[in-house]
C-alpha cells in the first residue's frame, strides 16, 4: 500500500477539529466552527490560511471569479468545514473540482454535523 501524501499534516489537522468538535459538538453554524478551527490551528502551530482566494482558469484565461476555500492548511491542504447531517456526494464532487482546478493534491471535508462523531473525508486529485 502506498504512504498516505501529507500523512503528518492530516493528522494534525484532524486532530484540531476532533479537539474543536470534542467541546463544541453539533448544532452550530459552519462560522462558528470555522472560528474555533482557526483558534486550534494556531494553537497547535498548523500554519493555515483563512477564507484563501484561489485562482480558476478555464481553456487557459484567468477567471474574475475566485473559488474561496474555508481553509488552507500548510499552504497546500484544502479544508472544507460543514455543519449539516452528513457528508454528500455533492460535497465530494465540488471539493474534487476544487482540487483539479487548484492543482493541489488533497482536500479534507470536515463535517460537525454529527452530535456523537466528527465526520471527516480525505480526497486526493
Amino acid at each position: 500500500m502506498a504512504d498516505l501524501i501529507y500523512k503528518d499534516e492530516v493528522f494534525a489537522i484532524i486532530g484540531a477539529a476532533m479537539e474543536v468538535h470534542r467541546h463544541l459538538r453539533n448544532g452550530f453554524a459552519e462560522a462558528v466552527y470555522q472560528e474555533a478551527m482557526e483558534l486550534e490551528l494556531r494553537s497547535r502551530s498548523v500554519p493555515f490560511e483563512r477564507q484563501k482566494h484561489l485562482a480558476i482558469v478555464y481553456k487557459d484565461v484567468l477567471l474574475k471569479k475566485t473559488y474561496v476555500a474555508d481553509v488552507v492548511c500548510y499552504g497546500q491542504i484544502i479544508i472544507e468545514l460543514k455543519s449539516q447531517p452528513a457528508i454528500t456526494k455533492l460535497d465530494i464532487a465540488q471539493a474534487l473540482n476544487y482540487l483539479r482546478i487548484t492543482k493541489l493534491k488533497l482536500a479534507l471535508i470536515v463535517n460537525f454535523g454529527d452530535a456523537s462523531n466528527l465526520e471527516w473525508q480525505r480526497l486526493i486529485n
